[in-house]
């Protein structure tokens, strides 16, 4: 086969969206592969990668003379990092060449979790203001151990915008079309006599490409920067300016109730970031265990049996020491992290599902900006402020539920971090305090200022919520978090002085959630054309409503229903053409007798991995009514996919 068709076959498997470039990257295309190496097709992708970003950083800086920017040290900047993957190396070695043929600034720091390559980026905007500069990172996320990936951003902290993104896709398919730029990229990366050089350190003099271009340093010396950015951002995000003495009441406050934490680190990137050092200068304990970098222990997900080495974990170190009551466990990339708590209602550990894990932070952050004064309201409980929460379509209503407490509005964007963030943006140009943000169907949560997933927010988003208890402070009696939660909600009967965790997920909304990993949240469907898909599904819904109408109503008290879809930041409701919803999400809303929204059903076609996925949410502890749905759900699909 020739290179070119080589290549072309490869991109074709790939899945390449704004949320990352993704495949199965280990040399014989096995997902379970451990292999280090990646066929030549995949280093001439990963090398016309880096070429094409480069390119598009440059065009956003708008150089003219590029023999006076590379002689000024003005040209674009790119930060390289990756996660745990065996094939990680392959892939950055695949890069550096092309970028330094470029003359391009490349700063590398080896293994880096996505959120501290994102403040590190972000941090180096600071500092070069007036040059482009951007990051390129490995990694396929929570995918499993073949599979690998890229994700391009600039200095805001999160990874490119839809708009960007799909301008860099575009060009990537462009630049490898070409023979000549195929032959230029294979030539630069396999006729490298020294691929290694990067690796060594910066000494300042010679002539070899590192210390030409002033570009590559030692990584140790770029990981250190990286990892100081990092745990001063995990500062800035979790405090704010601090104006109200937060840090010393969560230290006060961990005093008088001790916290403890374990952590399943999974061989992730993680555990070569801020974690234990962080959370153990807040007072916190702290325990972990596979926490040797690329040691992959178990499934990367985490969901599911994922959860169940953390579970042990707790259990074991909490039977010594009963402060030790939260665990969780990050996916590759260490950008996602789900929970196991110490359930002292139950008395064992158990897993949180992802979207009561969102929940939490939701509540804690909305506490937060009480506690702080950022939200206020009149005699009659109105809220003053414009304050609202951004998340993706299959959140729970739950959140909507408890942002209602709070007088804070939630919009929908459709699945995929970058339209979260770009959501959430959007929101604060309009005037809306947007503290946090994300996807409640995955789990974790964005705290502003950061645009990415980070465990160690929700962390101390539940941390905050722990620890800040009510108290006089400066002679006054302040209310803590949970307190304000249980006050703005009506539910002061659940709040007691010696409060817990598990107590505070009483407090939650009830609601039936399909988890987003469940194996029957997930449909294989053949149709390519997912408009086409919908709109059979919308005459066989039509039809089935129609059959259904009067069993919904005694079964479930579902007596309306409303389309919806999810494009991008754009939310559209009372679609007449499902169709419309294109390959994004499509949700159909049912509300009941008093024309409440109580329940929906949701499907979309991921962007990251061949899957269609599907689930049902309903307002209440009602599994029957969730599991009725998801399975009418699914047969109605089967039957458009079929037709």
């Amino acid at each position: 086969m020739r290179l070119k068709d080589e290549i072309n076959n490869t991109i074709d498997k790939m899945i390449l969206s704004a949320s990352g470039w993704r495949g199965i990257f280990a040399d014989g295309e096995n997902e379970e592969s451990s292999c280090e190496q990646i066929s030549k097709a995949y280093s001439i992708i990963c090398g016309a990668a880096a070429f094409v970003f480069f390119n598009f950083l440059t065009k956003k800086s708008k150089i003219k003379n590029i023999i006076s920017a590379q002689e000024s040290g003005d040209m674009p900047l790119i930060l390289l990092g990756s996660d745990t993957r065996p094939t990680g190396k392959a892939v950055i070695d695949s890069m550096i060449p092309v970028l330094l043929d470029q003359r391009c600034q490349v700063r590398y720091a080896a293994v880096t979790a996505a959120p501290e390559i994102m403040a590190w980026a972000r941090y180096t905007g600071r500092l070069n203001v007036n040059r482009s500069a951007g990051f390129i990172y490995v990694s396929a996320s929570h995918n499993p151990i073949g599979h690998n990936g890229i994700k391009f951003g600039l200095t805001d902290g999160g990874v490119l915008a839809a708009d960007d993104a799909n301008e860099l896709i575009t060009g990537f398919r462009l630049f490898l079309k070409s023979d000549d730029n195929i032959s230029k990229i294979e030539k630069l990366i396999f006729n490298t006599n020294d691929t290694s050089r990067y690796e060594l350190k910066r000494t300042g003099e010679g002539n070899d490409n590192t210390s030409l271009h002033g570009s590559l340093y030692d990584s140790s010396l770029n990981k250190n920067e990286a990892y100081k950015a990092y745990y001063d951002f995990c500062n800035e995000v979790a405090w704010g300016d601090d104006s109200s003495g937060i840090i010393r009441e969560v230290k006060n406050g961990l005093l008088k109730n001790p916290l403890g934490i374990v952590c399943d680190f999974n061989g992730s990137a993680r555990t070569v970031s801020a974690d234990k050092e962080f959370f153990t200068a807040l007072g916190l304990g702290f325990e972990s265990i596979n926490n040797k970098p690329g040691v992959i222990a178990h499934r990367i997900v985490p969901e599911g049996e994922s959860l169940d080495p953390c579970a042990k974990l707790l259990e074991e170190v909490n039977s010594r020491n009963a402060s030790f009551t939260l665990g969780y466990v990050p996916d590759c990339d260490g950008d996602r992290g789900n929970l196991v708590i110490w359930d002292d209602i139950r008395k064992k550990s158990r897993p949180l599902e992802a979207q009561e894990v969102f929940a939490l932070a939701c509540l804690a952050e909305f506490s937060h900006l009480v506690w702080t004064n950022q939200l206020s309201y009149d005699a009659s409980g109105k809220i003053l402020n414009k304050a609202a929460v951004a998340v993706n379509d299959p959140t729970s209503m739950r959140i909507d539920k408890i942002a209602s407490v709070f007088g804070v509005s939630v919009f929908r964007a459709e699945v995929g971090e970058a339209n979260v963030v770009s959501l959430a943006r959007k929101l604060r140009e309009n005037g809306y305090l947007v503290r946090i943000l994300g996807e409640g169907s995955a789990g974790g949560n964005i705290t502003h200022p950061s645009s990415v997933r980070d465990p160690v927010h929700t962390i101390l988003a539940i941390v905050k919520m722990l620890s800040i208890r009510s108290a006089e402070i400066n002679g006054d009696y302040k209310p803590g978090f949970f307190e304000i939660w249980c006050k703005l909600s009506n539910q002061m009967e659940k709040y007691r002085a010696d409060f817990t965790l598990a107590g505070i997920i009483q407090s939650l909304p009830p609601f039936s959630t399909t988890p987003a990993y469940n194996k029957d949240a997930i449909l294989r469907i053949k149709t390519q054309d997912h408009a086409i898909l919908k709109n059979r599904y919308q005459k066989i819904f039509l039809k089935e409503w129609e059959e259904r109408n009067d069993d919904l109503k005694k079964r479930f008290n579902i007596h309306s229903w409303e389309a919806a879809a999810y494009n991008g930041v754009n939310e559209k409701r009372r679609l007449e053409s499902f169709g419309e919803a294109g390959r994004g999400g499509l949700k159909i809303l049912f509300s009941d007798s008093m024309k409440n929204e109580a329940a929906y059903i949701w499907m979309r076609g991921s962007a990251t991995e061949p899957v269609f996925r599907i689930m049902a949410d309903v307002s209440g502890s009602r599994p029957e009514a969730e599991r009725f749905l998801l399975d009418w759900q699914r047969e109605m699909i089967t039957k458009a996919d079929n037709n």
